[in-house]
């Protein structure tokens, strides 16, 4: 991939600008793709029974390592 020549790259200020950098947050805003409802409480769903089943697979396997050392000590 070719590099962009000097002149055609947008010249930026040097420093910090408070007003250049709400108006660039307010552009990524503009970008975002906000889910809907619908989508919202589905995926978060699916991501509490993720988080469920991997604890009770870990609760499981740490209880049978237990067991295990107990039975070995």
């Amino acid at each position: 991939m070719a590099k962009k020549s000097e002149a055609e790259m947008p010249e930026t200020p040097s420093g910090f600008s408070i007003g250049n950098f709400l108006q660039g947050t307010k552009e990524e805003f503009e970008k975002v793709v906000w889910p809907s409802r619908k989508q919202l409480f589905s995926e978060s769903a699916g991501v509490l029974l993720m988080v469920t089943l991997s604890a009770s697979l870990i609760y499981l396997v740490d209880n049978f390592f237990i067991w295990a050392a107990k039975q070995v000590f």
